[in-house]
């Protein structure tokens, strides 16, 4: 099933030039999985009642042509490629004129909230979502990310309240908004970046001391997130 919604953009959504912030599209495409999950029985308000939550494992997302302020935006998403404990959901943003801007695909697992680890995606949730047979990239799989050996520029950051989400631990854009802020200078004004990709593998959490560190390698700008010697997350960004 592929579930769309139209959205608009907004003066916070955007740069000063009127081109809608990578923030922004990754904030679009959660929301639209949002939608799609409450409409089948697995969102937000059914976490109580089911007992499973969705978690976001991985983030890869390609912007081809960027919208731009005001304009009305039509979001689509679907479910795909599920496996024992993990699935897939895909993304494509159009702008007014029927262009493809923004294409994405996501990595993700079902929690029990109950003794919180990851469990099995059942036939009932596959059902509910009924699956599609399409994927935006070539890859049906997210590629992994090599963490570099060494880095050029480090930043120390501490999680406030205002950081933290529903589900107790530092929401999943703000990891793309600490990689900015360890961004040299130089780099950091050449924004925005057309491709993203951001693996999550522990949740950063009220109290916590990260430590961002930043290298260039391979063409591309990688932030590692970091408590002590555990490896939060990792950001890579790209044109």
């Amino acid at each position: 099933m592929i579930y769309e919604e139209e959205m608009k953009t907004g003066l916070e959504d955007v740069e000063k030039n009127g081109l809608i912030t990578n923030r922004t599209i990754l904030r679009i495409l959660e929301n639209i999985g949002s939608y799609h999950s409450d409409k089948v029985g697995y969102g937000l308000l059914d976490i109580e009642e089911k007992g499973v939550s969705w978690f976001l494992l991985d983030w890869k997302i390609k912007v081809i042509k960027r919208p731009i302020y005001g304009e009305k935006l039509l979001v689509r998403t679907w479910g795909r490629n599920v496996k024992k404990v993990t699935t897939y959901r895909d993304y494509e943003i159009y702008n007014e004129k029927k262009e493809l801007c923004v294409i994405g695909t996501s990595k993700w697992a079902l929690m029990d909230t109950k003794n919180k680890k990851i469990t099995r995606i059942t036939q009932d949730v596959i059902d509910s979502y009924k699956l599609e047979d399409k994927s935006v990239f070539e890859e049906l799989e997210i590629e992994k990310i090599n963490i570099p050996d060494s880095f050029t520029n480090t930043y120390t950051f501490k999680p406030t309240r205002r950081n933290i989400d529903v589900n107790g631990h530092m929401h999943n854009i703000h990891y793309l908004e600490l990689a900015y802020e360890t961004l040299p200078e130089d780099v950091y004004i050449k924004r925005p970046y057309d491709n993203i990709r951001i693996t999550y593998k522990k949740e950063i959490k009220l109290g916590d001391v990260i430590t961002c560190n930043y290298v260039f390698k391979d063409n591309k700008h990688i932030v590692v997130l970091k408590n002590e010697d555990t490896v939060n997350s990792v950001v890579e960004l790209w044109n």
